[in-house]
């Protein structure tokens, strides 16, 4: 390789990490806003909830910016065959993470609504479900940041969890609504954090997807009963 090429190939390299690693940084405060929307759910705590719903312009204003660096490393340099594999995962990374952050939004939005409500049983599932999305979250990054099929893999598997969590939730509410049919605005708001929780799995799922396609060049449906959103 000719000295200029090792040049260009060293500042693309360059600009790679940094991109990825403000990619993983993207994702870690995704994960701080889930876990800031659903304490603020437990906690009945609006001023909170209005906080998650607020930082979550940020997150769009950061999804925009990094696209439009994925877009001009595209146009200005002349990435190999596995690099335009990589920068597409990362595009489609950050799209899935800007759409988690979404789902932030929409659990502190309801929590907002539910500030005086009384339910105790599925908080108890919403929390273990916002656990286990968190946990996925941060094992996913992990496996972007070290290639790891077989971690992101693993990850996946996970998601069958949270979806079961999350048929509990609605048929629990679909028995308290049944048994209280005056406050049945305050059960479809736990369904939907719960929906919000689970798509939020979905959205790690296809970030694990991107990983394995990154590490083996197989874009391979890790979950083939989930819908892509």
């Amino acid at each position: 390789m000719l000295t200029g090429d090792r040049h260009i190939r060293g500042a693309f390299d360059q600009a790679l990490q940094r991109l990825e690693d403000d990619i993983l940084r993207m994702g870690r405060t995704v994960g701080d806003l889930l876990r800031r929307a659903v304490e603020a759910l437990m906690a009945h705590d609006v001023a909170a909830a209005v906080a998650v719903i607020e930082a979550d312009d940020a997150v769009d204003d950061e999804h925009l910016r990094l696209e439009h660096r994925i877009v001009a490393l595209l146009a200005t340099q002349q990435p190999m065959a596995r690099d335009l594999r990589t920068l597409a995962s990362l595009l489609v990374t950050t799209i899935d993470l800007e759409r988690m952050a979404d789902h932030a939004e929409g659990i502190a939005d309801a929590a907002r609504r539910l500030r005086d409500a009384s339910l105790v049983e599925p908080l108890v599932q919403i929390a273990y479900m916002d656990t286990l999305v968190r946990g996925m979250l941060h094992d996913v990054l992990e496996a972007l940041a070290r290639r790891d099929p077989v971690l992101a893999e693993a990850v996946a598997a996970r998601d069958d969890t949270v979806d079961a969590l999350r048929a509990q939730v609605f048929r629990v509410m679909l028995t308290y609504m049944a048994e209280n049919p005056r406050r049945l605005s305050e059960a479809i708001d736990l369904i939907v954090v719960a929906q919000h929780l689970e798509r939020s799995a979905d959205h790690v799922t296809n970030v694990a997807e991107r990983v394995v396609y990154m590490a083996t060049g197989r874009l391979k449906v890790l979950n083939p009963e989930t819908a892509r959103p």
